[in-house]
């Protein structure tokens, strides 16, 4: 029997829809109440980025920008999240520029960085007047699938290739990238380099993609890694060869080939990378 013994068809029928009404009515209750904690979860799940300035000192103010950007760091950026290194780079058209590199942290930390107790007003004071008014901001995105650290190692010397790529090619770049990627971690699996993408690229910087290798002798840059066979060994003969027509057809040549020194003395953080509690 459908309904309990007594009560009429249709009275049974407006309970039923009252019952059901009920139902429907307590699980959107109970998705608005999940809804908070839904998207708290989801915001969690962050990537990572770099901001990096180009600063240019003025000749006859190096010391006093050194003094002053050391101080700065020292003060409000040493812990992990706002912690900050300079860089000094040492070939090319930007050498004698200092490079100060915060990171890796969040797109939402960016919100809470160091504004307080000073912190605008000792750059201002103490760093900004010893700059010229050339500079570069730029905020790069970490792709660790595309990366190689080990559980932790030391900063010292960094080699900086960026890339202009053409537009629309980003489907085919992963693709290539991944390849090198392989290469890497199968056939000199103790190199250490990071790949990263430009938040906002532009066609006046002309920097897209940012490959890193992290070095400590500069012996390292004499050596043959002999890549071209490692590579040609893990995705089959003439493989290499193809990858670079692959890669010419994608981009529009080396923004920048550079070498950055780290300076210790003038950072906030050390030259040792936690890659775990980084991430």
């Amino acid at each position: 029997m459908l309904f309990p013994r007594g009560i009429s068809p249709g009275i049974g029928y407006v309970c039923l829809i009252i019952n059901l009404y009920i139902i429907i009515m307590r699980n959107l209750i109970l998705l608005v109440l999940l809804v908070p904690f839904l998207v708290i979860s989801q915001s969690t799940d962050e990537y990572m980025v770099f901001e990096n300035a180009t600063i240019t000192v003025h000749p006859s103010k190096v010391a006093d920008f050194e003094k002053g950007v050391a101080a700065h760091n020292k003060k409000y950026h040493t812990d992990n999240t706002y912690g900050a290194r300079v860089y000094w780079i040492s070939n090319g058209k930007n050498v004698g520029k200092y490079i100060w590199a915060m990171g890796p942290l969040p797109w939402s930390a960016m919100d809470a960085r160091p504004a307080k107790e000073g912190h605008d007003e000792d750059w201002q004071n103490n760093v900004l007047p010893y700059m010229e008014l050339e500079a570069d901001q730029t905020y790069w995105r970490f792709h660790p699938d595309k990366s190689n650290f080990p559980m932790a190692f030391e900063l010292k010397n960094l080699w900086v290739r960026t890339f202009d790529m053409k537009r629309f090619t980003g489907k085919k770049s992963d693709e290539l990238l991944a390849m090198i990627h392989k290469t890497m971690v199968e056939k000199m699996s103790d190199e250490t380099f990071g790949v990263y993408s430009n938040e906002f690229p532009s066609m006046n910087d002309q920097k897209d993609i940012a490959f890193v290798n992290f070095f400590s002798t500069s012996a390292w840059i004499g050596e043959d890694g002999k890549f071209s066979e490692k590579f040609d060994e893990v995705h089959g003969e003439g493989s290499f060869e193809k990858f670079l027509k692959d890669w010419e057809a994608i981009t529009l040549g080396t923004s920048t080939n550079e070498l950055w020194v780290y300076r210790e003395d003038l950072s906030g953080l050390g030259p040792a990378v936690d890659v775990e509690a980084r991430q």
